[in-house]
């Protein structure tokens, strides 16, 4: 054996042998202060030789055996904790690996709170915050002089990363701060920079160094979902110190590249979101994604196509940080292809939230800005055929908000991808979603952008003076005043005279009965007349309705099949008021005949609708309480509908007026009647408005399947259906109804499209609203026990945030439902 080593075997164990055993302070005093003459730093040190061996292998010992002799007495053998302060040196001077190991084993050994749990804890709070920690990783940041221990480096990983769990786990309520979460990890973060700040002096003086340990304990931390504290402490440093600094660049690479693949994405994802602007990312991976495929994979497929929550600044991060380099910009054109082929499938529109499809559509549109026009021609043909395949499966959608992103991103994506050939326009309502997509894809300066050019009042002032003294306001000239020094006299200064109030005179004299409107509706050829035919139809079925009853079925055909044959304002609304007249004046034949004729061949999808609409108007009309025509009667008005103009009242309002102010009231309560009692006119013609639309939904006709392609319109009937169903409430035909009803929502219930699945949705809530609770468990318990499951599922695991809503509201009806008809039980 080595004298060295013999030397300091034989201290050591005289040493620990009289810890354990001595009760004398002063003993005690002298034992370990010749143990720290082998630390480093110390006043009067041991040989290099003896301070290696000890800390090599014997300084975890002595600190277990200080760990153990840790109590109140044993602390108090010297006065003014003098104690204290040596047997904590120990942990603070020595190898800070070995210490902070025993630290975390004294602390995950101990049984329960007690004193030296406590003590033992405080000081490894002060050990993290005299930078010990940053000491530990700097230690694993250094080649070893002997092979290392993978196992260690292991359990130093474990114990770094995980301390916020573990000291909360063992202290519970008396945890200390600077052990919470928020609080160790933004430390972590500073401690990591000094350790590179370490391994930068170390490269500079010629000496070798790893970045790896720093890399696996930033990759673990963001895999413990620790990304914002920590890469919020490193992220704004690293990009001050790389800026002017090739050797902190390389540093910075070296770092990101030895992250473990399993930690790679949770890393990124953080890195993405704190990173300010593409140029920072850029100066923080470098070629990063080139390099690695785990990383390749994560920005090009994961942040894109399986994550929708980043923000649109971090979109244009990532996509500009593909595009910085010319290495990573094929990346960019093959993300282009799979965004683009994605926003067009048809899959992905059905079984994909709204949101991500909105954020698949900002990705595109980033992406496109980003690309110049010889980039985009070598990939024109396939791109082209992407979109034109993406636009018509989303025009074909039934919900509006799909079909708008594909309007504005087709109009965008056609003038870029082929700017020589002609460009998409569509009409659609802008809101502030199409304003921030279409900033996306033409991105200005700050300075030149039109909306600042149009709000500054330098830039476009309210009035500016013309050359020949004249002024302009918005570019509309203003009238020139009398006695002006002009000397022209020309039709251009002359007033225009106001016709704003004017109104065109008519020719043609309007019908006055029903047969005659039908007859001008079909076969006149004055325009004229057609029009004022159209506009007095509806009136004159609400004065006449025994008229109207007698071409009722006519005239709801001429109706159905009347066209727009020249430009009247509102014809769509006159055509559709006046159907809804028609079928409210005579609901049960002109229904029969409405219903036989939306499964008819001949129609077009407009016109299909348009009798959904026309069913759901008039069943609202008749089932309203209280109704009253439109269009007041041609007889003579009651007694209590005189207007308040006329010189003599009423004698019923004569005579109610005196009793009011002979009688004597305690307490003054409205004095406006009610609306009068009426049955209910939709209980009787329920079954006419309801059943036909049910017959052959599942048979497919030349023109019309609304299983296949026509889903828009089976959206459309299943919603018609739901109205039908919530207006017929208190019904004698409710239960058949319902029962029908649940039947045809559970044939349809896994469709694929998300606006038919929220007609169904919402007709389990009116079947649930309209159904009397006690016939719903006696008729249809089978259809209830059925539905619950499938709402439950849907409310979990529907991609459209609508359906998930609904079926939520309906579960919540159920739920209400079980209590109003068994109460719980008392307790």
């Amino acid at each position: 054996m080595e004298p060295a080593r013999s030397t300091v075997l034989l201290a050591v164990r005289e040493a620990l042998h009289n810890l354990s055993t001595s009760e004398d302070g002063g003993h005690i005093l002298s034992t370990l202060g010749a143990l720290k003459r082998y630390l480093q730093g110390a006043e009067n040190p041991a040989l290099p030789g003896e301070q290696e061996e000890f800390a090599r292998m014997h300084f975890s010992a002595v600190l277990r055996c200080l760990v153990g002799r840790l109590s109140p007495g044993w602390l108090g053998l010297l006065p003014d904790g003098q104690l204290e302060d040596l047997w904590a040196s120990f942990f603070l001077e020595g190898p800070a690996d070995q210490a902070f190991l025993v630290l975390m084993e004294s602390i995950e050994g101990a049984a329960g709170p007690s004193f030296r749990l406590m003590k033992v804890a405080q000081l490894l709070a002060r050990f993290l915050s005299t930078g010990r920690m940053a000491a530990v990783m700097e230690g694993q940041c250094r080649p070893p002089a002997e092979p290392a221990f993978p196992l260690l480096q292991e359990t130093l990983l474990t114990k770094v990363v995980g301390l916020p769990d573990q000291l909360g786990n063992r202290l519970q309520r008396e945890n200390l701060e600077a052990f919470l979460p928020q609080n160790y990890f933004p430390l972590l973060g500073e401690e990591i920079m000094r350790a590179l700040q370490a391994v930068v002096d170390s490269l500079r003086g010629g000496w070798d160094c790893s970045v790896s340990f720093l890399s696996r304990v930033l990759g673990k931390a963001c895999v413990h979902g620790r990304q914002k504290e920590i890469l919020g402490v490193l992220v704004p440093r690293l990009t001050a110190l790389s800026e002017g600094s090739c050797l902190w660049q390389r540093v910075c690479w070296r770092l990101m590249e030895s992250v473990p693949d399993r930690a790679m994405e949770a890393l990124l994802t953080g890195l993405v979101e704190v990173a300010a602007g593409p140029e920072v990312l850029s100066r923080l991976l470098g070629n990063l994604v080139v390099k690695s495929r785990k990383a390749r994979f994560v920005m090009t497929r994961k942040i894109l196509f399986l994550q929708h929550r980043h923000s649109t600044p971090t979109l244009q991060s990532l996509l500009g940080y593909l595009a910085m380099d010319s290495q990573r910009r094929p990346l960019l054109v093959q993300v282009l292809r799979e965004l683009l082929e994605t926003w067009g499938s048809s899959s992905a529109m059905r079984h994909g939230p709204l949101p991500q499809q909105r954020y698949v559509s900002a990705a595109l549109l980033i992406c496109l800005a980003h690309l110049g026009d010889a980039e985009l021609r070598d990939s024109r043909d396939e791109l082209l055929a992407s979109l034109m395949v993406g636009v018509k499966n989303r025009l074909d959608s039934s919900l509006p908000a799909v079909r708008r992103l594909g309007m504005i991103v087709a109009e965008v994506a056609s003038a870029r991808i082929h700017p020589e050939g002609p460009r998409l326009r569509f009409q659609y309502e802008e809101d502030e979603l199409s304003r921030e997509l279409l900033a996306l894809a033409a991105p200005l300066p700050a300075a030149d952008s039109p909306a600042e050019v149009e709000a500054s009042p330098s830039v476009a002032p309210a009035a500016a003076e013309t050359p020949d003294g004249g002024s302009t306001d918005g570019g509309v000239p203003q009238a020139r005043p009398e006695g002006s020094g002009s000397d022209l006299d020309s039709d251009d200064e002359l007033v225009p005279y106001d016709m704003s109030g004017d109104q065109e005179l008519k020719s043609g004299k309007a019908p006055a009965y029903v047969r005659d409107c039908m007859e001008a509706l079909t076969s006149c050829e004055d325009w004229e007349r057609w029009e004022a035919a159209l506009r007095a139809l509806e009136g004159l079925i609400l004065r006449s309705p025994a008229a109207a009853r007698e071409v009722s079925v006519e005239l709801a055909k001429v109706l159905l099949h009347l066209e727009e044959k020249t430009s009247v304002v509102g014809f769509e609304g006159l055509r559709q008021r006046a159907l809804v007249a028609v079928v409210v004046t005579d609901p049960a034949p002109v229904a029969e005949y409405l219903t036989s004729q939306f499964y008819a061949v001949n129609f077009s999808l407009r016109q299909r609708m348009d009798i959904l609409d026309v069913l759901t108007l008039a069943a609202q009309e008749l089932s309203r309480p209280g109704r009253l025509p439109k269009a007041p009667q041609c007889s003579s008005p009651s007694p209590g509908s005189q207007p308040s103009s006329t010189p003599a009242p009423a004698w019923r309002a004569v005579v109610e007026k005196r009793i009011r102010n002979k009688t004597r009231r305690f307490s003054q309560g409205s004095a406006r009647r009610g609306p009068d009692a009426r049955p209910n006119e939709f209980n009787l013609v329920a079954g006419y408005f309801f059943f036909p639309l049910l017959r052959h939904f599942d048979r497919p006709l030349v023109t019309f399947d609304l299983l296949g392609e026509d889903q828009l319109v089976l959206g459309r009937l299943v919603h018609t259906l739901g109205a039908l169903m919530y207006l017929a409430v208190n019904t004698t035909a409710a239960v058949a109804m319902g029962k029908a009803f649940l039947e045809f929502v559970w044939t349809l219930r896994f469709h694929g499209d998300a606006y038919v699945r929220q007609g169904l949705l919402s007709a389990v809530s009116s079947v649930l609203l309209s159904v009397p609770a006690e016939r719903l468990l006696a008729d249809l318990p089978d259809e209830l026990l059925e539905a619950r499951p499938w709402l439950a599922d849907v409310a979990e695991q529907d991609p459209d945030e609508d359906c998930r809503l609904l079926a939520v509201r309906a579960l919540l009806l159920l739920e209400k439902l079980r209590h109003a008809l068994v109460p719980p039980a008392p307790p």
